[in-house]
């Protein structure tokens, strides 16, 4: 309707007609005599009725158009000022019904509401329950009662004196990292973000503004960490973010120093560090972590424990470099030509062509892996996953959440992968149509093999006991995360090694080891450290043929024997597997699985 339009005749009984169908609902009415019973508790005020049958002739004369006028005026009051005709029986009569007409009975109600409605006006109202319940929401953290940022920022202002010109370098942002009460390994965060990398240096009035800011916005240790590296205008972080900071461990962890020889690795390292941290942190597979991911996850314990543990192989959640070693080792043997892509009969050969052909094809399709190098910064759930890498190849990103998930299929993060590569139509379950489409290939190496494989009705039975899937018929995400032998049902499907090791294996002893095994060591962890000892053993072995190499090795010469010996194209490394199907996942619900 164009502003200034009179509401013509025939909308006005429109409205009239739906605000009576309104209030003759059941709901409506049973509000108002709620309302009225209040009303009459509160202002003990009696209010002159007709008898019920003027009122059913009051309900039944709408269709007049005196009766609408009234109606129509009553709708200008507040809602609980207006009272259904069947329901004025509720209320106290104050004179004997009389021969009064319809009108004057209406004229006297409407006097009288008018007047209990501003009484009641006038009334302090009770304080509403919003007011009572206290605030818990706190994306930023939760605001500390008691902090003292004067006297911070004059701590830091007094380290800064301490330095020429009261300007701090990189090397210097150790002592102003604890001053502002941070771990040590935050200094190449604060510095940055200071503006630090375009002068050199940090001047103590633009840090402390800087600070100061993060201060008054930012209440825990995640906000803090997340604003340091985010990039503005964000209120996550992305891989790229992740990049300086570092940089300046490899740069100056005691536990690192050997790599200050072999520059060509501090891409590889850092490249495998952050897939990792996204692999564990990064619970919702956005590419983005967030404030909360972050809090959630134990990386900023393990960034504080950077400063206190000297040997970079004992925080093996993250920073290993031992297990750093044993990721690119194995990609390096399946990089036949060293152009850092793998390619299907690449991936094939892990671990003796153990994982089926069909699971591999599942990987290439984009079930799980970065469909385009452009979306990298801007990942989204919809378009990602529609297509293979280039070429039909994976990058040495994809091959570490591909190796991690492999070698322990007990985690969150690799039961949510397999998950994905298993879920054909992209459903959310699991169906028996998708188990046997697996399985038929397992059986097929068996016969390859002279061994009689299990009838797919018997492995399945098999499955769904060991599962014990909510609903019949399909088996969820959330089933297999309650299943403590999710290894087993996974490697039954698309891994014929690891099958035949479970199937020699008692099932009740399989159970009872995954159930006193100690939550410390993952399955990962093991066979990071069984590898590493073999490809030292084996470097070792190899160089005592030509001058008695001793047999503690050193990482780093090893690789600069074997790895340096081709000179790499240099190629952009940062870049994080997508984790989607080649399917629109927007159709079915992930988020119950995904805590």
């Amino acid at each position: 309707m164009s502003p200034g339009k009179i509401l013509q005749p025939a909308m006005k009984m429109k409205v009239d007609e739906l605000f009576l169908c309104w209030l003759s609902q059941p709901a409506t009415q049973s509000t108002i005599k709620d309302c009225l019973r209040r009303v009459k508790n509160e202002e003990k005020t009696e209010i002159g009725n007709a008898d019920s049958g003027n009122s059913k002739n009051e309900r039944f004369t709408n269709k007049n158009s005196n009766s609408k006028q009234s109606i129509l005026g009553d709708t200008r009051l507040p809602l609980m000022s207006f009272s259904p005709p069947q329901l004025s029986t509720t209320l106290p009569l104050a004179t004997p019904a009389t021969s009064r007409s319809i009108s004057n009975v209406r004229a006297t109600r409407q006097s009288s509401r008018t007047k209990v409605v501003q009484t009641k006006k006038e009334e302090t109202l009770p304080p509403s329950h919003s007011q009572n319940i206290p605030t818990f929401y706190f994306p930023r953290g939760c605001p500390k009662e008691k902090v003292n940022i004067d006297a911070v920022i004059a701590k830091i202002e007094k380290t800064f004196s301490e330095f020429p010109n009261e300007r701090a370098t990189l090397e210097d942002m150790g002592k102003v990292a604890k001053a502002c009460e941070c771990p040590l390994y935050w200094k190449g965060p604060l510095f940055y973000c200071a503006g630090g990398e375009r002068t050199g240096y940090v001047s103590v009035h633009k840090f402390v503004a800087m600070w100061r800011k993060i201060l008054q916005t930012c209440y825990d240790d995640a906000a803090k960490f997340v604003h340091l590296l985010m990039n503005p205008g964000c209120n996550y972080l992305v891989q790229e973010d992740f990049i300086p900071f570092l940089q300046d461990v490899v740069n100056s962890h005691p536990g690192l120093s050997f790599l200050k020889e072999a520059s060509e690795f501090h891409s590889r390292y850092i490249t495998t560090v952050i897939q990792r941290i996204f692999y564990t942190v990064n619970r919702s597979w956005s590419g983005k972590i967030t404030c909360n991911e972050l809090r959630k996850s134990n990386f900023l314990q393990n960034v504080a424990l950077l400063e206190e543990e000297a040997d970079i192989n004992q925080l093996t959640e993250y920073f290993s470099y031992e297990h750093f070693y044993v990721i690119y080792c194995k990609f390096w043997e399946l990089d036949t030509d060293h152009d850092l892509y793998i390619d299907r009969k690449d991936l094939a050969r892990h671990n003796d062509h153990a994982i089926s052909n069909r699971m591999i094809e599942r990987i290439f399709s984009g079930a799980v892996t970065r469909c385009s190098k452009i979306n990298f910064l801007f990942p989204h759930w919809p378009s990602r996953g529609r297509k293979a890498q280039k070429d039909g190849k994976i990058s040495y990103a994809d091959f570490v959440w591909f190796l991690i998930s492999e070698e322990d299929k007990k985690t969150p993060t690799s039961i949510e992968y397999w998950f994905r590569c298993m879920d054909l139509d992209g459903d959310g379950a699991l169906s028996m149509y998708e188990l046997e489409y697996f399985y038929e290939e397992q059986c097929q190496k068996l016969d390859n093999m002279a061994i009689e494989p299990l009838p797919f009705e018997d492995c399945l039975c098999q499955m769904l006991d060991l599962v014990k899937p909510q609903h019949e018929g399909k088996i969820t995400l959330h089933d297999l995360k309650r299943c403590k032998l999710t290894n087993v049902f996974f490697d039954t499907f698309f891994n014929i090694e690891k099958y035949l090791d479970h199937e020699q294996k008692d099932q009740f002893s399989m159970l009872r080891d995954g159930e006193g095994e100690s939550p410390e060591v993952s399955d990962w962890e093991k066979y990071a450290a069984e590898e590493y000892d073999i490809l030292v053993a084996e470097e070792a072995a190899s160089d005592q043929w030509n001058d008695g190499y001793e047999a503690e090795l050193n990482p780093v010469d090893h690789q600069k024997a074997n790895v340096l010996k081709y000179q790499m194209e240099k190629r952009p490394f940062f870049e994080m597997p997508s984790h989607l199907a080649d399917v629109d996942l927007d159709e079915y619900d992930y988020e119950e699985d995904f805590e």
